[in-house]
């Protein structure tokens, strides 16, 4: 395999389990040196250092909650005194708080706030302290949703919005960048078989798979693919897009 991102140092948040592990990996595969962040999952984030570290390149894991925009700039700074330096940020993590419509009296307003804090804030938080350290060139990967484009049943105004907005900032932040060639891009990913998604297929309204070209869940490695092929030097001319990699639902 091509080692394209021999000698880059990329940091996966959320990258303990599910896509964020799948990425890292993918990384890894490709040469880079790969630090994870994770808020619970220590366990699982060491063991998927260690199989980062099985591929020949070094790997960290480091605790830090998204959901707390505070906790971005110490993280970057962790990032840097582990590796060195900063080539590439895959803005992974995020949760679903999702099922209720806004009339619904049970709605947990909290929940849908925590929700604003991680996929958003979070994200915007930590692109702003990758911002300063990143070099010429640099990477900047978030991961959507195709309901950040496409909704198609209630329960999801919140979620949606979130991921829209990141769509909306990706764009704004890719020109603020685009003198360093530092690309800042959005894989809008389709319903991938993970931890996030478990349980939920049978509970899918039947238009959800029906608006899909190709009627299946998504691989983890599917849209790992089209992260690393962002972070990677043949897209140094993609910047501002939104690729999305959702069988066809957002078509």
């Amino acid at each position: 395999m091509s080692k394209k991102l021999s000698g880059k140092v990329a940091l996966v948040t959320g990258g303990s389990r599910g896509l964020g592990a799948a990425t890292a990996l993918a990384l890894a595969d490709h040469g880079a040196d790969v630090v994870v962040s994770y808020v619970a999952s220590a366990e699982k984030a060491a063991a998927v250092v260690e199989r980062i570290k099985a591929k020949g390149v070094r790997a960290a894991a480091v605790r830090s909650d998204q959901g707390d925009v505070a906790a971005a700039e110490p993280l970057v700074r962790e990032v840097i005194a582990t590796f060195g330096k900063l080539d590439i940020l895959v803005n992974n993590a995020a949760i679903a708080v999702q099922g209720k419509t806004l009339d619904d009296p049970g709605i947990d307003n909290a929940a849908l706030d925590r929700q604003w804090q991680v996929n958003a804030l979070g994200v915007v938080a930590t692109i702003r302290a990758a911002a300063k350290v990143l070099p010429e060139g640099g990477r900047i990967i978030s991961v959507g949703s195709g309901l950040g484009t496409r909704v198609l049943f209630p329960g999801t105004a919140d979620y949606a919005a979130t991921k829209a907005a990141i769509v909306g900032y990706t764009r704004g932040a890719a020109r603020d960048l685009g003198a360093r060639n530092i690309t800042v891009n959005v894989v809008q990913a389709g319903i991938m078989d993970t931890d996030m998604a478990a349980g939920s297929a049978d509970a899918l309204p039947p238009i959800v798979m029906e608006s899909h070209a190709i009627r299946r869940f998504a691989t983890v490695e599917e849209v790992a693919a089209s992260i690393v092929f962002l972070a990677g030097p043949d897209a140094g001319y993609i910047t501002g897009s939104v690729v999305d990699v959702n069988g066809g639902y957002t078509a």
